[in-house]
């Protein structure tokens, strides 16, 4: 099954990206903590790529992949080519006069992105410098956006997935080999984002040209091509901007309490490891192919693609949901717990874990839905359910924090991409764009179950090695290893004695990896 290749492909890339991410994220832990230069990096890294996932991917992809795929599909690759690099200097001139207008405004830019650090001038003007240093990743985050659509839609998913790792690889270096000769940790992370973006651009122009497209750099001109682009990227940009939105307005009430912004940090980079393996993941593979499927009139195939993407989603994402929800603590101190981490953050981040992971199902629902609107050149739907959830998440943010503290706004955050998600799946069910097929109204419920009796016995796992997981880090380490090992064994076992998942099916999986591994 090709969806299966193409996330056996991009789950595995973005694997290996989200493990050397967390090495990444352990050291960072270990070397600034949850203190004022880490508040002050995280917003750095935050500010820029706000804009890379309105710009760069979100809206981007959402306008530009439909329309590449249909100028492949119709008219050939050279015409395809143009179009992309009609769409590419546009782009690029726009996002460079964004760049400058950015970094000379960013004083008055970080009063409304973090007002609670004013209160702390230094932190306040390190915020300040780090985030000008960062900035101009948006720009190589744009092309590699650009490229990734074009390789996507050759169904090349590689290139794409893979070039994440090199952030990770340049981040892991910068902590490891520069930063303990350095008295300016900040600054060199900062420094790390900005070179990390030139590689994985130099990444994906070569891999581009590897398969037969070599893009150049036309004077920008709004072709007709270029102006449909353009349009539909409209809603779009606002779409994605309204997601964006949930989380700067987090950030914003999250500036007030001290830390908090580095507790949402590291309790987000957990729970996406599940999002990028399998959201994410899924919606890169789906998009190109739901749109090329319609293209060629063949609705019941694209129906039938967007089934079982929901059905593997689900089979991976609830059990992911329900154990990070139960063992959410654990999971934080074993990672993060040491040198400039303390006991005091790994609680606090526990719970803003746990709260996230309320909403792992929805926000991995929507990048599953969202291609079936997209492949349909259909922007505005997606708008006005991410507008829902803006309007659900800023009055509950507010509101939780000043009940919960910063658990509050990840609470607030879950709440909003149920909002968002269910108006998704009810808008496509009214169009007839969405169906559930036997197998899935079949399936769906008792992966449900499955999923809740392995939260059953991860909880009495987590009881009965509460002594172990809290006496020091090497037992602590391996009674983890025992419940998440024991939780994904009991899940399958349960998954396949309840029909949730089938034998055939797993070992077909595996047969393909193997394949894909040595071919």
């Amino acid at each position: 099954m090709a969806l299966v290749r193409g996330l056996a492909t991009v789950g595995g890339y973005t694997g290996i990206s989200r493990i050397l991410g967390f090495l990444r994220d352990i050291l960072i832990a270990a070397t600034i903590g949850t203190g004022p230069i880490a508040d002050a990096f995280f917003i750095a890294f935050r500010f820029p790529n706000f804009f890379r996932r309105v710009f760069g991917e979100g809206a981007f992809n959402a306008a530009f992949v439909p329309l590449f795929s249909r100028r492949l599909e119709e008219d050939g690759a050279e015409v395809a080519r143009r179009f992309a690099e009609e769409v590419m200097a546009v782009l690029l001139t726009a996002l460079l006069a964004l760049t400058f207008a950015a970094v000379l405004a960013m004083p008055w830019l970080m009063h409304v992105l973090a007002p609670g650090f004013a209160d702390d001038p230094e932190k306040f003007e390190l915020t300040i410098l780090l985030t000008r240093l960062t900035f101009p990743y948006l720009l190589f985050m744009a092309l590699v956006a650009l490229l990734g659509g074009v390789l996507n839609s050759l169904y090349r998913f590689a290139a794409a997935a893979a070039a994440p790792i090199l952030l990770n690889i340049f981040f892991i270096a910068s902590l490891a080999l520069v930063i303990p000769f350095t008295s300016a940790p900040g600054e060199v992370l900062a420094w790390t984002v900005m070179f990390a973006g030139i590689a994985q651009s130099l990444m994906l122009i070569w891999a581009c040209r590897r398969n037969g497209i070599t893009l150049r750099f036309p004077l920008p001109r709004l072709t007709p091509g270029v102006r449909r682009t353009m349009r539909l990227m409209g809603p779009g940009i606002a779409s994605a901007g309204a997601l964006q939105l949930n989380l700067v307005v987090g950030t914003i009430i999250a500036s007030l309490q001290d830390g908090a912004v580095s507790y949402l940090y590291y309790a987000d980079r957990i729970y996406q490891l599940p999002l990028g393996l399998i959201g994410i993941a899924l919606g890169v593979v789906l998009l190109p192919e739901l749109s090329r499927k319609l293209r060629a009139g063949q609705d019941a195939a694209a129906m039938n693609s967007l089934n079982r993407g929901i059905e593997l989603a689900f089979l991976l994402t609830l059990p992911a949901a329900v154990a990070l929800m139960i063992i959410p603590w654990p999971i934080i101190s074993v990672l993060f717990q040491r040198g400039a981490f303390d006991a005091e953050a790994s609680l606090a981040t526990g719970w803003a874990l746990a709260a996230f992971a309320t909403g792992l199902p929805a926000y991995v629902l929507v990048k599953l839905l969202q291609p079936a609107f997209f492949a349909r050149e259909d922007t505005v739907s997606p708008l006005k359910s991410a507008v829902a959830g803006v309007a659900v998440n800023i009055p509950l943010s507010i509101g939780l924090f000043f009940a919960i503290g910063h658990v509050g706004i990840a609470l607030a955050t879950a709440i909003a991409a149920w909002v968002n998600g269910g108006l998704l799946a009810i808008w496509l069910i009214r169009a007839g764009h969405l169906e559930f097929d036997a197998r899935a109204r079949q399936r769906l419920p008792r992966i449900l179950a499955a999923s809740v009796l392995m939260g059953v016995a991860l909880a009495f796992g987590y009881w009965g090695l509460s002594g172990w997981l809290a006496d020091g880090p090497v037992r602590a380490a391996i009674a983890l290893a025992a419940l998440v090992g024991g939780g994904g064994a009991v899940y399958g076992a349960l998954a396949l004695l309840l029909g949730a998942a089938s034998t055939g099916e797993v070992l077909a999986v595996l047969r393909r990896r193997r394949a894909a591994e040595t071919g």
